[in-house]
């Protein structure tokens, strides 16, 4: 559904930051990884909010399609603050300060 309305670079940028996520939560000793994941996270926050306010769709182009792709967007963009503060936890119960 990103298709319709975002660039690739928005999936792009959130399926890479999903790849390292997962590679954070693999591995348990690396506190780069869990760094790096909570830097691409902040970084996507930023980029999420370029993309929707750059292709959010005119009122006269609105369709069902476009009104569910853009509120799964909005929805991932106000859940990313929640991850980011459970990523922080887990930064610190690895030894980050």
């Amino acid at each position: 559904c990103m298709g319709y309305i975002f660039p690739a670079s928005y999936a792009w940028g959130n399926f890479s930051i999903l790849a390292v996520g997962i590679w954070a939560i693999v591995q348990r000793d690396s506190l780069d990884a869990i760094m790096m994941f909570l830097s691409g996270l902040l970084l996507t926050v930023l980029t999420d909010i370029i993309h929707i306010s750059v292709f959010y769709p005119s009122k006269n182009s609105v369709t069902d399609l476009r009104r569910f792709t853009v509120g799964m967007a909005i929805l991932s963009l106000l859940l990313k603050p929640v991850s980011c503060y459970f990523v922080y936890q887990m930064y610190r119960e690895r030894g980050g300060e």
